[in-house]
């Protein structure tokens, strides 16, 4: 016997010894007699016996007839209770043999009512328990499962814990969602959701909008019988379905290699598509405009094909997805300094423009970069650009300013007055110093191209990637953004094509300027945006904000992001920082390249999405 208990096998060599046996001799020979029995028709061995006793008996059939439908059936050994707190709700479902490789973490499984109506649930726990009362932690089960070929699911029960999402009915020809407010009977029969047009109501996902990916679980895009068998995520872009989400602004999050600036491509690729236009206060439907601020300089490749085949193309052009290089991209490049700018890479026209120190007169902090305390940005403010402004006009130069504050007698003026202390002044004058290769440069003014900066239907970038000073990058980026949202919220702007033009304003690496800080001039941006954020809505604009840091932007523009767009982020502070619910924070790590969670509210249940395998334009220096 072995040291597990199980019989070795017999034979009749083993059992007599002819050397020891006296009758041996006399006895025919263990060739002769496993030779009679062959020719008997008997076994000749204990195997071969045993399989023979076996076939004297018939196999009881187990196996249910009838053709299996689901996945499984639900259960009442765990519970089947729906409360309306989801902490207290508890459904359960035994699943098959057959189907317990195949089920997943976070898929959708409906469970019909007897009055037909459906229960839109998904997974969210799996786990074997025991079919009968044993001890299996024991030495003897553990060698005899090391040594076996595979397990036999027979002995153990496969339980899926649900968690209801809402239940389905059919209102006339329109097939609607409510909360789950009805248990299912006990050993309803559970099925994969497969018809698409019952996972979009269960998920309350628009039917159309701005194309973002495909419906996934666990990394795995969702397919359905349907054709195309995938399930498109839109973002809803239609009045009559309330304000396009697109104006209540977007979060792109991910970290370096998580593919963020390939998905906010093709995000702004569905925005800029021909037939997107959107009603205006005049009755008017206009196209909208882009203005992209581009530190890596990267977006500007949008004016050029992609790189896929014509079957994809086929794909994309079934599923009404925009696609290709967009003809009127624009790089708007500031001339800084010495710097140049080459642009092999791309080949979108390119306009150079200067920053006017005009523009400080109504942004102040523009020459703050430095950072000045309240009192010293006071007078900055109320005393010496206005004094400036009228001793000099509106229209005069940085160089200028730098003059007017190397007045020693201005000093002892305005000290002697009360009106700035003399300490202040100098503080003032040293910490304003250092912009002369930013404003006024030899190039048109920004405020002589509006009309070509915000123009219906194009796409604008402004690449900084050539500026190596982090300054003048902050005071472009700012100096544009301030002007684009000053003329939205006005209601009185000077320039109409602003007013007049609805405006997606994007920003790649926005932790850099929103971040949130000490300083006088980063409260006046975070303020400055807090308000677009919270006007955008009503003045048709949008921010949409690319980041690898999200924990770094400032809470109060964090709360006016409506839709969240996460892909893989490795920092746990960031990732928190999304605030998207704990059942996807745990993936977000995990996910691989083009993978993403979409938080969206007022859009849809929250979702694992894959993105598109290609680019839809350019992307990558080496094309």
């Amino acid at each position: 016997m072995t040291d597990l208990g199980d019989f070795e096998n017999f034979s009749d060599a083993d059992a007599v010894d002819d050397e020891s046996d006296p009758s041996a001799s006399a006895s025919p020979s263990a060739d002769e007699s496993r030779s009679d029995a062959v020719d008997a028709g008997e076994p000749s061995s204990a195997t071969e016996r045993a399989e023979s006793s076996t076939d004297r008996f018939d196999r009881p059939t187990i196996e249910p007839l009838g053709t299996d439908e689901g996945i499984g059936a639900l259960c009442v050994s765990n519970g089947l209770r729906v409360a309306e707190d989801g902490d207290d709700t508890a459904l359960s479902a035994y699943v098959t043999r057959g189907n317990r490789s195949s089920v997943r973490i976070g898929s959708y499984l409906i469970a019909p009512y007897p009055d037909g109506e459906l229960l839109f649930c998904r997974i969210t726990g799996l786990e074997y328990a025991q079919q009968y009362y044993a001890d299996d932690a024991t030495e003897i089960h553990a060698r005899r499962a090391m040594r076996a070929d595979g397990i036999d699911e027979a002995d153990y029960k496969f339980i899926a814990s649900l968690e209801p999402v809402a239940v389905l009915y059919e209102d006339g020809a329109e097939l609607k969602r409510r909360m789950t407010d009805r248990v299912p009977k006990p050993q309803t029969t559970l099925a994969r959701a497969s018809d698409p047009t019952q996972i979009k109501t269960g998920l309350k996902m628009p039917e159309d909008g701005i194309f973002l990916g495909h419906l996934s679980v666990g990394g795995e895009k969702v397919h359905t019988a349907a054709s195309p068998p995938t399930i498109d995520y839109r973002i809803n872009d239609d009045y009559e379905a309330g304000d396009p989400l697109v104006f209540r602004h977007t979060l792109v999050a991910g970290g370096t290699g998580s593919g963020k600036t390939h998905a906010a491509k093709n995000v702004l690729r569905q925005f800029l598509a021909d037939d997107r236009r959107y009603p205006m206060g005049d009755g008017r439907t206009v196209t909208p405009a882009v203005v992209q601020f581009d530190p890596q300089d990267e977006y500007a490749q949008m004016h050029d094909d992609g790189d896929y085949d014509d079957e994809f193309a086929a794909r994309l052009d079934r599923e009404g997805i925009a696609h290709g290089g967009h003809d009127d991209t624009v790089a708007f490049v500031p001339t800084i300094g010495t710097a140049s700018y080459a642009a092999d890479h791309h080949g979108a026209e390119q306009v150079p423009f200067t920053i006017p120190f005009s523009m400080v007169h109504d942004n102040p902090w523009l020459v703050a970069g430095s950072g000045l305390n309240d009192n010293q940005y006071g007078a900055l403010v109320s005393v010496l650009l206005p004094r400036f402004k009228r001793q000099y006009g509106r229209d005069s130069s940085y160089d200028e300013f730098v003059d007017f504050l190397s007045d020693r007698a201005l000093r002892e003026e305005l000290d002697e007055s009360g009106l700035v202390h003399e300490a202040t002044f100098d503080a003032v004058g040293r910490r304003v110093r250092g912009f002369g290769h930013v404003f006024d440069q030899d190039a048109r003014p920004i405020t002589d191209l509006v009309h070509e900066f915000v123009k219906p239907g194009r796409l604008s970038v402004v690449p900084t990637y050539h500026v190596n000073d982090s300054r003048a990058t902050e005071a472009v980026v700012l100096a544009l953004s301030s002007l684009l949202i000053d003329e939205k919220l006005s209601n009185d702007p000077t320039y109409d094509r602003i007013d007049e033009t609805p405006l997606l304003l994007g920003m790649d690496e926005a932790h850099n300027f929103l971040t949130d800080a000490d300083s006088v001039q980063a409260g006046k941006v975070i303020s400055k945006f807090t308000e677009a954020a919270k006007q955008g809505r009503k003045e048709r604009l949008g921010l949409f904000l690319v980041t690898q840091d999200p924990q770094d932007i400032d809470d109060a523009v964090f709360k006016q992001i409506n839709t969240t767009i996460v892909l893989n982020l490795g920092d746990e502070d960031a990732i928190k920082s999304v605030n998207i619910p704990r059942s996807l924070e745990s993936k977000v790590p995990y996910m691989e390249q083009g993978q993403m969670v979409v938080y969206s509210p007022d859009n849809s249940e929250p979702v694992e999405l894959i993105g598109l395998s290609n680019c839809l334009t350019r992307h990558g220096r080496g094309e």
